[in-house]
């Protein structure tokens, strides 16, 4: 590859968390009178923290967000996800791959917290790889679609963002790839090809073993 460095987005890249997540969205929400779909909370919230999408709870539940709230919900999805969780199809191939070839030089900038990150790195197998190169987009000033945490996962491993390749599964991840001046390839294993590609991927592949030329 072209690149010195590989930054891989977590949620829907690495591990196929997102349907876990969003259901345990959904039956929280339906306890306080919000009845979606799966798909239609995924459409809500897949590429979103959920403290950004407060107005739009507030709006449909008719009861205050609070602090109480959000932490009953990563209490619930943490044990899902330990229990659930699982790898992206050959992504263990595709990481060990490029961990080898750009020596060490990849990194996991995630939009999500880094209690999730690490849980679902380690319930996986694939945590060793990114040790010590995991960035959360809760540790930096703006998540994405704000391109701050993949600058910060370029600055830690000492290149240039333009130099780098971001891996990202959702338009709002591409678009932080792109605003931080990075490469952005689409995973789109989900039907959202289109979508990734009108966000800036510039190129769009939907098996992991792509990563492998």
């Amino acid at each position: 590859m072209k690149f010195d460095a590989v930054l891989f987005d977590c949620d829907g890249v690495l591990v196929d968390s997102e349907a876990i997540t969003c259901g345990v969205l959904r039956d929280m929400f339906e306890e306080l009178g919000w009845q979606l779909t799966l798909q239609e909370c995924m459409a809500h919230f897949v590429g979103h923290t959920v403290r950004t999408r407060k107005d739009l709870i507030e709006a449909h539940t008719g009861q205050p967000f609070t602090e109480d709230w959000l932490q009953t919900f990563y209490q619930r999805r943490n044990v899902r996800l330990e229990n659930e969780i699982t790898a992206i199809p050959h992504v263990h191939q595709a990481v060990a791959h490029l961990h080898a070839v750009h020596h060490g030089q990849i990194a996991c900038a995630s939009g999500a917290d880094r209690v999730k990150i690490n849980l679902m790195l380690a319930q996986v197998g694939l945590f060793d790889f990114f040790d010590g190169r995991i960035f959360s987009g809760h540790e930096v000033p703006r998540s994405k679609p704000f391109p701050d945490v993949y600058l910060a996962a370029a600055a830690h491993l000492g290149q240039d963002p333009a130099r780098c390749l971001a891996i990202e599964d959702t338009p709002i991840g591409v678009a932080a790839g792109v605003a931080a001046g990075a490469t952005v390839w689409g995973y789109a294993a989900h039907g959202q090809a289109d979508a990734l590609r009108q966000a800036g991927a510039t190129h769009v592949f939907d098996d992991m073993r792509e990563l492998l030329s």
